[in-house]
């Protein structure tokens, strides 16, 4: 397997930072956040297409299970919750260029002289204003609110991909711990086998009395170390539980009825630079530098003039005793600015603290982004480093099993000693151990580098 190119990785890095500093507005001054990284989502936004990515995989239980995971997951819904007040503001900023329209309606009535008898007025219009927005400052903070409604969806989708991860970490880690379970147990059945014969043979005068406690010794840790796998993977269970808010009769069912799928092949020759980009944390920081700078121009236009314009259209009904009236009225203006003079420096102090805030939204920005690059390095290191690994683990493992055959041969014959038997034992299970936590770092390996992506990647087509 070949690893990621760091030079493409860091080439990538250095493009998207310096655009950002290229693009950055200076104080006060609105301009276009960074684009470079305005990639669309590896699943293009769709829950089939995350999903999907996972059914690739092959096994069908772990696909149910992040499903179940994603419907109850509380950080889900929190970002669900997020998207909605977002496009609630930006519905309320984008109706801020329109004009408004009221309507109001009026019934009096009063006497107004001894002679004549009460009269009743009433009265219906409707009137308009329209701010105009001469210097930008409602389309500004209009943008601003459709980057943070960007942010949000991508945060969604963030989360979706979290959980996903999270549930795959924990079912693979069960699933390594089924398997470890059953190598203790074939073990600690060995042991105890172990310390029958041995005391067969001492009651034959065979064996010293020594070698039999040693013997019972080793069957009682074998069944302890069982026990306690045993209980490890009790916790995986009930860590699932509260992930996926099935019971654990359910959950032990499905656990039981489908067997776990082999591990697809791992192989990684390169991800694309744009793989960076397509991160819902990156696009979303990226949309938070957008943001940013759209509040900066916002505070900015405050400290210009305003412009009003306002009008009205409506009727009145007066009656007094057997008469009455109607009239129309209309109305165009007035047409008025508003001229900013003195504010103690409010308005200044506002473009100061958007263009700060607008500063730490770079800051993080590119504090993601280069985030982003450790961890698709670390995932394709790590991913390389197992399957390197695996052969070699899996020599070892063939070696010490014959290994261990052969001593228990020689043991049953008379031929070896009991502390031999044990050494061979250990050495033997340590190997069986350590590959299948090869195995579960490996698939650990592949969801990191999974979650790193982005939520996924399109290999590159063969030539």
């Amino acid at each position: 397997m070949k690893t990621f190119p760091r030079r493409a990785l860091a080439a990538a890095a250095a493009l998207a930072l310096s655009a950002c500093a290229a693009q950055a507005p200076a104080p006060h001054v609105t301009a276009a956040a960074p684009q470079q990284w305005q990639a669309p989502l590896p699943h293009q936004g769709s829950v089939g297409d995350l999903a999907g990515w996972w059914q690739r995989q092959g096994d069908a239980l772990l696909v149910q299970l992040i499903a179940a995971a994603q419907e109850v997951s509380p950080s889900i819904a929190a970002a669900r919750t997020r998207i909605a007040q977002s496009r609630a503001e930006r519905v309320a900023s984008g109706a801020a260029l329109a004009p408004t329209l009221d309507g109001n309606a009026s019934v009096g009535r009063a006497g107004r002289q001894a002679a004549q008898p009460p009269g009743t007025t009433a009265q219906a219009a409707l009137q308009a204003s329209w701010e105009i927005d001469l210097f930008g400052a409602n389309r500004a903070a209009r943008d601003a609110t459709q980057a943070r409604l960007d942010g949000a969806q991508a945060g969604w989708h963030d989360a979706r991909v979290s959980v996903a991860a999270e549930v795959a970490n924990q079912y693979y880690s069960l699933r390594a711990c089924e398997q470890l379970l059953a190598v203790a147990r074939q073990d600690a059945a060995s042991r105890a086998d172990t310390a029958r014969l041995t005391e067969l043979s001492a009651g034959a005068g065979f064996q010293a009395p020594a070698t039999v406690a040693l013997a019972r010794a080793s069957a009682a840790e074998g069944s302890s170390r069982a026990i306690e796998q045993r209980a490890a993977c009790d916790r995986d269970v009930k860590a699932l539980v509260a992930l996926t808010a099935l019971s654990e009769e359910q959950l032990r069912q499905r656990l039981a009825g489908a067997a776990a799928a082999p591990t697809p092949p791992l192989a990684v020759d390169a991800l694309p630079a744009r793989t960076l980009g397509q991160r819902p944390d990156v696009f979303a920081a990226e949309r938070a530098v957008t943001a940013a700078s759209a509040d900066v121009g916002a505070a900015q236009a405050q400290r210009y003039p305003r412009l009003t314009l306002s009008g009205a259209v409506g009727a009145t009904h007066v009656r007094n005793g057997d008469s009455s009236a109607r009239d129309n009225t209309w109305s165009i203006g007035p047409l008025a600015v508003t001229l900013p003079l003195f504010d103690g420096g409010r308005r200044r102090a506002n473009v100061d603290a958007a263009a700060a805030r607008y500063d730490e939204a770079v800051a993080n920005y590119r504090g993601s982004v280069r985030q982003a690059v450790r961890e698709v390095e670390e995932a394709l290191v790590n991913l390389a480093s197992t399957d390197e690994r695996g052969g070699h683990a899996q020599t070892a493992l063939a070696g010490y099993r014959s290994s261990f055959t052969a001593t228990e041969d020689r043991y049953k014959n008379g031929l070896a000693s009991l502390l031999e038997l044990e050494d061979a034992r250990r050495t033997r299970l340590a190997a069986e151990n350590a590959v299948v936590s090869l195995e579960r770092d490996r698939r650990a390996a592949w969801i990191a580098l999974y979650r790193a992506a982005g939520g996924g990647w399109t290999a590159p087509a063969a030539n």
